[in-house]
């Protein structure tokens, strides 16, 4: 498994924690790297995403509701909500970094891992939505 990947899969996890329990980022770490040792670049790559992600979880909801439709995002499938809140974190503010297509395809592998049978199908509609809305925004902005 390339690095990103499992780096984009820890993060899921901490987010996962993290929205269930309530419990602060830092001691969700914490725990968690105690737990599951891994290199310092998947490491700083994940906690990039989770650190993004969390700054930004209200734009980032707010996005993701507008675009599925008779879905409110408290109602969503924690796995489901996390992975379209990190991946859309990376369609916004890491696209010089990483292709879309790359953030969509591993945030689409992540909810068949971990989610229901239709979460791939889904996320992947949704972030593919996001994407072509916000990267037009994005060029008509630049």
């Amino acid at each position: 498994m390339r690095r990103r990947t499992q780096a984009r899969e820890c993060a899921l996890k901490i987010l996962y924690q993290i929205d269930l329990t309530g419990y602060p980022k830092e001691e969700v770490l914490a725990n968690f790297w105690d737990n599951n040792q891994s290199p310092d670049d998947i490491r700083q790559f994940a906690e990039k995403i989770i650190s993004g992600t969390l700054r930004n979880i209200g734009v980032l909801d707010e996005i993701i509701s507008k675009h599925t439709q008779n879905w409110q995002i408290d109602r969503m499938a924690v796995i489901d909500r996390n992975i379209m809140r990190f991946a859309t974190y990376e369609l916004l503010f890491l696209s010089d970094e990483i292709p879309p297509k790359v953030v969509i395809n591993e945030a689409v592998n992540l909810a068949k891992k971990y989610s229901q049978d239709e979460a791939g199908r889904f996320v992947n509609g949704v972030l593919d939505k996001i994407n072509h809305t916000e990267a037009r925004r994005r060029d008509e902005a630049g």
